[in-house]
Formats: structure tokens, C-alpha cells, sequence
């Protein structure tokens, strides 16, 4: 189960209402890390994520087809409110999305697997750590473009091991078309906070799913760096060649570019 993920959560969480009772007039209106959207912005997104887990009839999505695009929705609906009622919302919603989130670890619901558009099939209790990775990286880096509190939040091993085990379990559906054309594998090596490796690795009859294997796989070229960069580059927020080493065989190398490109995590 996920239930590490709902305490790395509560961190967050906590976080966030601090960050935005700190932030001036003048900070909310500043230009985020995510395109088109003030600082504002993705504080409201992070509250709808929670008001639509709590209480989804309660609140105007998307049509559950693109999550990108189902995002805008009730931050576009949101537009003209106020920081006060960006941050009501939050600290409300936030609330009754952790409780709704905290009922999911406990079985049968746990282990309920259902789709989440082009997120993939995930069982219910890793929306906790989905929610966690929405939380560490619109703070640090969306807001954190803006603003140096957030970017300066803690790095910590809890928040990021949650976050990595939402990203990595999702690699394979949501990557499944870019990593479609790629046939060779790579390892992931983080270190720092939540240090570990893992392998991205083709599918072995060439067509399929890929898969995510925990350790590092010999025969594979390893791209190291940190799990607060993955955050950043295997969202496309960054170029992964600026923060990663790559190593191993130069053939290897020259095939795991091309997979490492397609890495495009929701």
C-alpha cells in the first residue's frame, strides 16, 4: 500500500498552506513555471485536484480524456477570483481530499484498479503518492520559478520516494507512444535523497508495454543525477541532458538518448 505516501502528503500539504499565507499580492500574480499560469493559478489547480477527489460533482472537470487539458478547467473557471479564495479553497478542500485520499489504502478499495484517462490504469491507493508528486513539483518547480520559498522547500527523502513511485509506475502507459519507436533500455540512477536505480526496460517480444525494473540493469547506460531533477526533466520541464550523467557503453549510450527523450510523466 501507499500509506508512506499519505504521510510525505500531510507534509506537503502543510507546506503549501504556509507558502500561500506568506505570499504578497504581488507574488500571486506572478508568472509559474507552467505555462500561461500566474502563481495563482497553480495554487488553484492544486486545489481542484483536491476538491474533484473529495466531491467531483461538486466541481466542473474536463472530460476526462487529456489530465493536461482537464486541468484547465476549473483553474480557467477560477480566473477571476482572488488569492483569499484561491487559498479558501485549498486549505477547505485540502482537507476532505487527504481524508478521501486516506480512505483509498484500505482494502477492497486499495487494490481497485481503474482508468485514469492518460495517466494509465493505476489502483486507487497511489493516487496519494500521485497527489504528493502534483504537490513536490508544482511547489518547487512551477511555483518555485517564481518564488524562492518554494523553491527552496525541502528536498526530502519521504516526499520524493513518493513521488518517484507514482512517476516510475506511470512510465509505461503515459510514455507508451514516444517509447513506442525506442528499442533500447536505460538505467535510472538518483542520488541524494531517495537514492536508488531503476531500469526503463523494452518490452521482450519488441512490442508492449515497457517496464520499470527495480536496479540497474549491466547491459543498460546509466543516466545519474538527482530525483528533484527527474522531477523536472521527465516532465519536460527541463532538458534531461543538463541534469543527468550519462555512462556506460557508447552503444548503449547512443539508443538511451532516444528513450530518455521519450520519458513524458504526467
Amino acid at each position: 500500500m501507499s500509506k508512506p505516501a499519505m504521510i510525505a502528503l500531510k507534509v506537503e500539504i502543510d507546506r503549501a498552506k504556509n507558502l500561500f499565507a506568506a505570499l504578497t499580492a504581488e507574488q500571486w500574480a506572478l508568472p509559474s513555471g507552467c505555462t500561461d499560469w500566474r502563481v495563482q493559478d497553480v495554487a488553484c489547480h492544486m486545489a481542484s485536484v483536491f476538491h474533484q477527489i473529495a466531491d467531483p460533482a461538486s466541481i466542473t472537470g474536463g472530460e476526462g480524456k487529456d489530465a493536461e487539458v482537464d486541468a484547465e478547467v476549473p483553474v480557467q473557471a477560477r480566473k477571476s477570483w482572488t488569492p483569499m479564495q484561491v487559498m479558501a479553497e485549498y486549505n477547505e478542500w485540502a482537507e476532505k481530499g487527504f481524508a478521501a485520499l486516506n480512505a483509498m489504502q484500505e482494502e477492497p478499495t486499495a487494490s481497485m484498479v481503474i482508468p485514469m484517462a492518460n495517466l494509465g490504469s493505476h489502483p486507487l491507493h497511489i493516487l496519494g503518492n500521485a497527489i504528493v508528486f502534483d504537490h513536490y513539483c508544482h511547489l518547487r518547480h512551477d511555483i518555485g520559478h517564481a518564488i524562492s520559498a518554494a523553491a527552496n522547500l525541502p528536498r526530502d527523502e519521504a516526499a520524493l520516494s513518493a513521488t518517484l513511485e507514482w512517476m516510475l509506475a506511470g512510465t509505461p502507459e503515459m510514455c507508451a507512444p514516444a517509447l513506442a519507436s525506442c528499442s533500447v533500455g536505460v538505467n535510472l540512477v538518483f542520488e541524494g535523497p531517495a537514492a536508488s536505480s531503476f531500469a526503463i526496460t523494452p518490452p521482450a517480444s519488441g512490442t508492449g508495454l515497457w517496464s520499470v525494473v527495480p536496479e540497474a540493469n549491466p547491459a543498460f547506460a546509466s543516466a545519474t543525477g538527482t530525483a528533484h531533477d527527474f522531477v523536472s526533466w521527465a516532465t519536460k520541464r527541463a532538458k534531461w541532458s543538463d541534469h543527468v550523467t550519462l555512462s556506460g557503453d557508447s552503444g548503449a549510450q547512443a539508443g538511451a538518448t532516444a528513450t530518455l527523450d521519450a520519458l513524458n510523466i504526467i
